[in-house]
């Protein structure tokens, strides 16, 4: 930028982006300087090197702007896992459903696994029964992203929220201001109790990682 530039001759670009033309360096840095804008370099690899006329300081201000919004508008992926066993108790199935009802309002997806243990591994139908039942009693919520297939001694499952649903949360988590992070005081688990708005959440969506919520 300005006497940081080291060509000789410089492909100048109006304030307005105008084509100026091929022009000697000093002549450049004095149109610059005429109009009091920064002289700087936009193609630095091109022969000669591409500058262009613009108040640098405020460039910088508007591209930091733009990289704030877009980060607030960004929409991250959360998957959560829920842990099933092919002959789970019922209370602990509606449980565990509520838990994957609650992700599936605050706009995460689920991944369900069945884990087969001995002889459970000789009856795959039982977990897919299971899923197959999980599947029927979320569909207001959600949708199968990905179908049950068996993976070594477990069966898994993705859950998807509907897109209407996704934007509702989203809308909910914006009109708070954004995830609430834990205090040091606080315990995690009131914390994950509220929707998306968790640190766990949180932390999930920045490392790509899946949240183990099962309670075993």
């Amino acid at each position: 930028m300005n006497e940081q530039i080291r060509a000789r001759e410089v492909r100048l670009v109006g304030p307005e982006g105008e084509q100026v033309g091929i022009v000697p360096l000093e002549r450049a840095l004095q149109l610059a300087a005429d109009v009091d804008l920064d002289l700087v370099e936009v193609a630095p690899m091109a022969r000669p090197p591409v500058c262009k006329l613009m108040d640098f300081g405020k460039f910088k201000y508007e591209s930091a702007l733009k990289a704030r919004e877009a980060r607030r508008n960004q929409q991250q992926t959360v998957i959560k896992e829920m842990k099933l066993r092919p002959k789970i108790d019922p209370h602990d199935y509606e449980t565990k459903k509520g838990h994957v009802v609650r992700f599936l309002k605050a706009g995460d997806k689920v991944k369900v696994t069945i884990m087969f243990r001995g002889r459970e591994q000789s009856r795959p139908e039982l977990g897919y029964r299971l899923l197959r039942r999980l599947e029927s009693e979320i569909t207001e919520l959600g949708y199968v992203e990905s179908a049950p297939k068996q993976d070594g001694r477990n069966m898994i499952m993705v859950l998807a929220p509907h897109r209407a649903v996704k934007a509702s949360a989203v809308a909910a988590t914006a009109s708070r201001g954004g995830p609430r992070e834990r205090t040091a005081e606080e315990p995690a688990d009131a914390v994950a109790a509220e929707s998306t708005a968790t640190s766990e959440s949180a932390a999930a969506g920045e490392t790509g990682m899946t949240a183990d919520t099962n309670g075993q």
